[in-house]
């Protein structure tokens, strides 16, 4: 008799481990979340006397206690004064018109910026695009209906120039882009939170608060820090960095 109730517990037990190990399989994964506001110590705000102009015009970009206002024109950048190699960076940003196109550059370097003329963007860099969901719309309007399958509206990363970069899937069609795994970014006149984690030559985004793309082995993996001009009035505030070892 005690045999047989000590084999029932143990028969017990293994059920309900069973049934936990279902449990936890059947759970879907939650992606990673980071509503990191920049404000823990190590950070610090960055506004107008931290960024000089390369190549906009000189009212392209305006502060205002640490919110820039930008006009879009022409296209150019401005980049921090110091560089980075690893941080952490959050910042807002909101387009003003539907189908605005902006970013942020990181890892941006002084022979990718040499000699840069109005209307052209760094030649080195890893680009975290901040695009607006209409330009899904003024791209197939001003390429004749072409389908815009290689660009998303919610994130991507990508190398720009001769930079590098082993982007992380989901990729574009030509797998030189990360796709973002999920659609979180808010339309015109409603302001993002972008989170950037940028270490060891990895580079990962946060939009709104979930982890959606990113990539590995950039070169180079250190550099400047790049706010972009590209034709659409675009502001951008709380933008804040920490360094890290």
């Amino acid at each position: 008799m005690k045999s047989f109730r000590l084999l029932a517990v143990l028969v017990c037990f293994v059920l309900l481990a069973f049934a936990a190990n279902l449990a936890l399989t059947d759970e879907p994964v939650q992606p990673s979340r980071a509503c990191i506001d920049g404000e823990e110590p190590g950070w610090r705000l960055l506004g107008g006397d931290d960024f000089t102009n390369v190549n906009c015009d000189p009212d392209t970009w305006t502060w205002k206690e640490g919110h820039a206002y930008c006009t879009g024109k022409p296209i150019g950048v401005i980049r921090t004064k110091k560089t980075f190699k690893n941080f952490e960076l959050v910042a807002h940003w909101q387009h003003k018109k539907p189908a605005g196109n902006s970013g942020i550059f990181i890892w941006a370097t002084d022979d990718g910026m040499k000699d840069l003329k109005p209307d052209d963007l760094p030649k080195t860099g890893i680009e975290v695009q901040a695009l607006d969901h209409g330009y899904r719309e003024l791209y197939a309007e001003k390429s004749g209906g072409k389908k815009a399958d290689w660009f998303t509206t919610d994130g991507d990363i990508f190398a720009v120039g001769r930079s590098k970069l082993k982007p992380f899937p989901p990729l574009s069609p030509n797998g030189s882009r990360s796709f973002p795994r999920k659609r979180l970014s808010k339309g015109v006149g409603e302001w993002n939170h972008y989170y950037v984690r940028a270490i060891n030559a990895e580079v990962r985004l946060w939009v709104n608060g979930e982890e959606v793309s990113g990539g590995s082995d950039a070169v180079p993996s250190e550099g400047y820090i790049c706010l972009e001009s590209e034709g659409s009035p675009v502001e951008f505030k709380n933008i804040r960095v920490r360094e890290l070892p």
